[in-house]
């Protein structure tokens, strides 16, 4: 059970969170009673099996999908139960998004697919500017007006780390961000995240498969069968400190 005092500090609460659904024959239990408090800025890794729920975990921290049960909040506000409309206007300011599959609308260029969150949300006269400085810290600033498909996978994910950042969203979440890259520009992604997580001061939560991706983590959550089998600091990042 978590503590008050737990509870007052997480910028993201789950609590006895479950998710199932029904085919013809049977129940199929995804999530079967996740309790989770995630500190403002911290970055968690979650880890686990195909089919242990961490991306569905994601997804419904995102309200992309809604429970069977359980609460969620997000800085102290309750999204469980939301209407997609008001979920919409959550999403929009409190939540970026990086995909595995970059996610980047083909017939906008790099700079219009940053620009497309804050122009949703209604963003002030500044966030232009600050499109261009996103895009010049991921080491884009050449390829404002390039579409995605003049662009290279790591350039694509670059592109999409600018767009989860564009409206300083207080929670950034990345569902395995570099699986679709090599490893050397995964490892390149990844070190663009970490920066500007911590310029940005973004809590971050990330589905990855990869142990070494992991390590990065302050905290490394583990599912398995729908249940968190492990929740531990990670040493390598507190030695690294």
């Amino acid at each position: 059970m978590m503590t008050d005092e737990r509870v007052t500090a997480a910028i993201i609460e789950v609590i006895g969170l479950t998710r199932s659904i029904q085919t013809p024959t049977h129940r199929v239990e995804i999530l079967r009673g996740i309790d989770l408090a995630i500190p403002r800025g911290q970055f968690v890794a979650i880890m686990g099996p195909s089919g242990s729920g961490k991306s569905t975990l994601l997804g419904l921290i995102a309200g992309l999908d809604n429970a069977t049960s359980g609460r969620i909040l997000l800085d102290g506000e309750d999204i469980t139960g939301l209407s997609e409309d008001r979920m919409a206007g959550v999403r929009g300011r409190k939540i970026g998004f990086v995909f595995q599959s970059f996610q980047l609308i083909p017939t906008l260029t790099a700079e219009e697919n940053v620009l497309l969150p804050a122009e949703l949300a209604g963003a002030g006269r500044d966030v232009l500017s600050r499109a261009r400085e996103l895009l010049t810290r991921v080491g884009l600033a050449d390829r404002l007006d390039h579409y995605p498909v003049q662009l290279s996978g790591g350039e694509q994910q670059r592109v999409a780390l600018a767009r989860a950042f564009i409206t300083r969203p207080p929670i950034l979440l990345a569902d395995e961000p570099t699986g679709n890259l090599d490893g050397k520009t995964g490892a390149q992604v990844l070190d663009l995240l970490l920066e500007l997580n911590r310029r940005e001061g973004a809590t971050l939560v990330m589905v990855t498969h990869d142990p070494a991706l992991a390590e990065h983590a302050d905290r490394m959550i583990t599912l398995r069968d729908g249940l968190v089998v492990t929740d531990q600091a990670v040493a390598l990042r507190h030695a690294q400190g």
